[in-house]
C-alpha cells in the first residue's frame, strides 16, 4: 500500500444507481488499519472477485439477499492473508477466502473464513474456477441441467468465469457444447482453447439463424445467465424435456422497470407442450455438494480438462471501473482485482 501500513482503503456505495452504475455511485475512503481483538484476525486483501450479482446488491428492490446500505462497504468475496491473529484456528500467513467486501483490510472473528489450499492451484482460483463461479457452473449444469452424452448444451457468456466452465464440463460428460459470447476474439477462444463445438457472437444480427445452424438437433440444456435477445434466440430451439438452469440475467440488471415479455404466453405454452423445466438457483442451494465440486473440478483443472482465464485490474481503486465494464462484457475471463501483493 502506498500510504504505509497504518492506512487502509475501502469502497462504499455512495448512491443507488439508476440504470447503469456510474463512477459517482461509488466512493473510496481511507481508514486506519484496524487492530484485532480477542478471538479475531486481521485480514489483508490480496484478490477481490467482481461478479454480476453485485449489481442487484446495489439496488433496494426485493431479492434473495439484503442490499448494501448507502455508505456501506460494497459486498464481495476476497482471498486474503492473515496479517495478525488472536484466534487459535488461524496463523499469520494463512490464506483464507471470505466475504470481506471491497476493502484492503478487514477484521474477522473467524466465522465464515475458509482456508485456501495453495496446492490446489493459484490462490486466485479459489474465487474463480475453484470457487463460487466454478461451483455455480458445476451444480447448475450437473444437478439441474443433467446433460446426457450426445445432447446439446448451450451457454451464454461462454468466455466468462461461469460459462466457460459450463461448456467444458458438458464436454467432459459427452455432450455437445455450443457457446454464445460477445465478439470474434471471445468466440475463437471458446472454440480453439476451451474445446466447445461452436460459438456464436451475440452481437451478430443473424444470431437466431446461426444458433439454429449450430444446433441442428435442437437444444437439450440451456444454461441461462444472460436473458434478453440471447434467450429469445434460444427459446424456439428448446427440445421436449429441455432443462434450463437459470443462474443470472445480466442483460436485465440495469433495467429501470420490469416489462413482461411480449411472448410470455408462448413461453408458458411451450413449457406445457414441450414439458420444459426452468429452475432458478443460487449456488448456496447446493452447499452440500462443495466437497464433490472441489474434488472433481480441481482434478479437471490439474489434468487440463478445464481451462480458465483471468482478467485482472490493479489496485482497489480500479474496482468501480472494472465492475461497470463487467456489466457491459468488457472483461475476458474471470474479473479479478489485485488489491495487494500475492506472496503465494
Amino acid at each position: 500500500m502506498s500510504q504505509g501500513q497504518d492506512s487502509a482503503k475501502r469502497i462504499v456505495l455512495a448512491a443507488r444507481p439508476v440504470g447503469e452504475p456510474k463512477p459517482s455511485d461509488f466512493r473510496i475512503e481511507e481508514f486506519a488499519v484496524p487492530t484485532p481483538g480477542a478471538g479475531e484476525v486481521l485480514l489483508r486483501t490480496i484478490w477481490l472477485s467482481l461478479d454480476p450479482y453485485m449489481r442487484g446488491r446495489m439496488s433496494d428492490g426485493p431479492s434473495y439477499a439484503a442490499p448494501v446500505p448507502v455508505g456501506g462497504v460494497m459486498e464481495g468475496e476476497a482471498v486474503s492473508e492473515v496479517a495478525a491473529s488472536n484466534n487459535p484456528d488461524f496463523a499469520v500467513g494463512d490464506i483464507v477466502r471470505a466475504r470481506t467486501g471491497w476493502q484492503s483490510h478487514a477484521i474477522s472473528n473467524g466465522k465464515g473464513l475458509i482456508k485456501v489450499d495453495p496446492r490446489l492451484g493459484p490462490i486466485s482460483t479459489s474465487i474463480g474456477v475453484l470457487g463460487m463461479p466454478g461451483m455455480t457452473a458445476y451444480t447448475g449444469l450437473l444437478d439441474i441441467g443433467k446433460p446426457q452424452a450426445g445432447e446439446t448444451v448451450v451457454v451464454a457468456g461462454a468466455s466468462g468465469a461461469v460459462g466457460s466452465a459450463v461448456g467444458q464440463i458438458a464436454k467432459i460428460k459427452g455432450a455437445r457444447a455450443v457457446g454464445i459470447a460477445g465478439g470474434k476474439d471471445k468466440c475463437d477462444y471458446v472454440v480453439k482453447e476451451l474445446g466447445f463445438d461452436a460459438c456464436i457472437d451475440h452481437r451478430d444480427p443473424d444470431l437466431a439463424a446461426k444458433l439454429k445452424d449450430a444446433c441442428p438437433d435442437g437444444i437439450d440444456v440451456y444454461f441461462e445467465n444472460v436473458g434478453g435477445a440471447v434467450f429469445e434466440a434460444v427459446f424456439p430451439l428448446l427440445n421436449p424435456f429441455a432443462r434450463v438452469p437459470v443462474c443470472g440475467l445480466i442483460a436485465h440488471y440495469n433495467d429501470t422497470e420490469a416489462k413482461p415479455p411480449k411472448w410470455a404466453a408462448s413461453l408458458m405454452r411451450a413449457t406445457l407442450t414441450k414439458r420444459l423445466t426452468f429452475r432458478g438457483f443460487i449456488v448456496s442451494d447446493f452447499a452440500s455438494r462443495h466437497g464433490d465440486f472441489l474434488r472433481d473440478m480441481s482434478g479437471w483443472v490439474r489434468d487440463g480438462k478445464v481451462k480458465y482465464k483471468e482478467f485482472v485490474t490493479e489496485g482497489l481503486e480500479s474496482a468501480p471501473g472494472a465492475f461497470i465494464g463487467l456489466l457491459k462484457g468488457a472483461n475476458f475471463g474471470k474479473q479479478l482485482v489485485r488489491v495487494g501483493p500475492d506472496k503465494a
